[in-house]
């Protein structure tokens, strides 16, 4: 197996696991973590797809006889990044208030308290 086999192999198990949290975990904080996760995965994936050897950056040099890397999907993979983190601020913000709201973070919990609180 190369490297790259190997690589891949890694982050498609860190998706996985990323995905697997999401749909088993009940608390809201690791539901959060397991999201982080699988988006770190999934950009990992894209920057192992993105990955080309015997290329350089795209700067004017003399003499430079070698390919130019493609800078677009650096550029997609910085914005997905810079979206991740900021969508992964909002979600803890809302935990931290129906922490605040609700005795618990667990799931079945707080829909349990609401369909109390909405029946009375």
């Amino acid at each position: 197996m190369s490297f790259m086999q190997i690589m891949k192999a890694l982050i498609l198990l860190t998706i996985l696991i990323g995905l697997l949290g999401l749909l088993f975990k009940r608390n809201l904080l690791l539901r959060i973590l397991a999201m982080d996760v699988m988006g770190t995965g999934i950009i990992s994936l894209f920057v192992l797809s993105a990955a080309r050897s015997g290329q350089r950056t795209p700067t004017l040099v003399e003499g430079a006889t070698t390919a130019y890397a493609d800078p677009l999907p650096q550029a997609v993979i910085l914005t997905a990044i810079v979206i991740g983190f900021s969508v992964l601020a909002l979600v803890l913000v809302k935990a931290v208030s129906l922490a605040k709201r609700f005795p618990t973070l667990e799931v079945k919990e707080i829909e349990a308290y609401r369909e109390d609180k909405s029946c009375s």
